[in-house]
């Protein structure tokens, strides 16, 4: 669910106080918003930075405001850093070729992921009651809500530290090769049929829920435009041999 309000001279947006801002939606009226962002109003606005339009949006935490602005945007300068590789893990989500890893906590804390999995049991206790063809209840609706909270704190915490770890290495890198690797195969199935069962399904499906919690394609691409966009730097794509030097079988 999404309201889009296409020109930015409709907004008025006026910053109440350090925290609250706000701004007005047609056929809504006045909307009150969180100021966590500096934007280009008032005496900060100008013909090459300014709003030019916003969206709002229902998340499952609630409703969120984003704003579409025009900025202008210095090139930057080349990038004087040292070049770095880099592999992406599971143990160890990141790990540069410089012997230092980036690491993380688990999304949810403990309790979280006690309470998410009681939940999950309760949503499906409830849907094997439901007949079929019967409407969801309130109770069925508010568990789903509760899931999808949850899920959605997690999904934040990925992204927070996806993008303060992309920053340091920016800052700090000019160049950045990872490995080319090939995730929507990696994550693929191997269930199988009836005809040609696949063998040791559960682990590959725990394998895969761990590849897709990782988010390596988002943390790579956040890479990639903080390098070239703010620090003047490239990330480039490498096979595994030019990333770690030939490869040699050890055993028979």
């Amino acid at each position: 669910m999404a309201i889009d309000i296409p020109q930015g001279r409709d907004l008025q947006i006026v910053r109440l106080n350090r925290r609250w801002g706000r701004m007005w939606a047609p056929k809504i009226g006045h909307v009150h918003f969180r100021w966590t962002k500096d934007l280009p109003v008032g005496k900060r606005a100008g013909k090459l930075n300014k709003v030019t339009g916003a969206r709002l949006v229902r998340e499952s935490d609630g409703w969120h405001v984003v704003f579409r602005v025009q900025a202008e945007v210095v090139d930057p300068t080349p990038h004087t850093g040292p070049t770095v590789g880099i592999d992406r893990g599971i143990a160890k989500p990141l790990a540069p070729s410089d012997g230092t890893f980036r690491e993380h906590s688990p999304w949810l804390t403990p309790g979280e992921t006690k309470r998410l999995r009681r939940l999950e049991k309760a949503s499906a206790r409830k849907r094997h009651a439901r007949k079929k063809g019967e409407k969801t209840s309130r109770r069925l609706a508010r568990v789903y809500n509760q899931i999808a909270q949850l899920r959605a704190k997690a999904k934040r915490r990925a992204a927070d530290w996806q993008h303060k770890t992309t920053t340091g290495i920016a800052e700090t890198f000019s160049r950045a090769g990872v490995e080319d690797l090939a995730i929507t195969g990696m994550v693929k199935s191997v269930k199988g049929t009836m005809e040609a069962p696949g063998r040791n399904v559960r682990q590959k499906a725990g394998l895969d829920r761990s590849i897709a919690g990782e988010a390596w394609g988002r943390t790579v691409m956040l890479l990639e435009y903080k390098m070239a966009e703010r620090e003047g730097g490239e990330v480039k794509y490498v096979g595994i041999k030019s990333l770690y030097g030939t490869a040699t079988r050890v055993g028979p």
